[in-house]
């Protein structure tokens, strides 16, 4: 699934930035793709639903093989498959893949689970708010910081 949302172009002067989804709970999607859509940037969401999906989708392998490369990632831990920990393990071992900037987004807030993120070179990790206005300020603060405030790197391939 690809939704388009925004006004005003942010990953570059001519196109809107790319976000990939990595998430399984249909209620999350809904709850993050409405958040964005309500932002003020021009951004193309991608969702996948768990992680073998993910990681086919950033290499471009079948059905993805003309995705674009993302500009962010929004990954979810508890993933069927394959967990968010191991795609993103997999993502940061990968020189094709490693500087893409991942905000891990997930239920946890296990002390654990936020140590091994950041040892595995997540950018940013974040628990999900329960309350529906504190998940649309996270989203906001997230897609602001990284496709506003942030220089990202380019977003064409090696």
């Amino acid at each position: 699934m690809t939704a388009l949302f925004g006004h005003q172009s942010v990953a570059s002067d001519t196109r809107p930035a790319h976000i990939l989804l990595v998430e399984d709970s249909p209620s999350d999607v809904a709850l993050t793709l409405a958040a964005l859509r309500d932002g003020h940037m021009a951004n193309e969401v991608h969702v996948v639903r768990d992680g073998e999906q993910a990681m086919s989708f950033l290499r471009g392998e079948p059905p993805y093989g003309d995705a674009p490369r993302p500009d962010l990632i929004l990954l979810d831990l508890n993933l069927p498959r394959k967990d968010g920990r191991e795609v993103l393990s997999e993502m940061k071992c990968d020189e094709r893949l490693r500087a893409i900037p991942v905000v891990v987004l997930t239920t946890s807030t296990a002390d654990a689970d936020v140590q091994h993120a950041y040892e595995s070179y997540a950018n940013a990790f974040v628990s999900k708010p329960v309350d529906f206005d504190e998940f649309f300020a996270a989203i906001r603060g997230i897609e602001n910081f990284w496709l506003s405030i942030v220089r990202l790197p380019s977003a064409v391939q090696p």
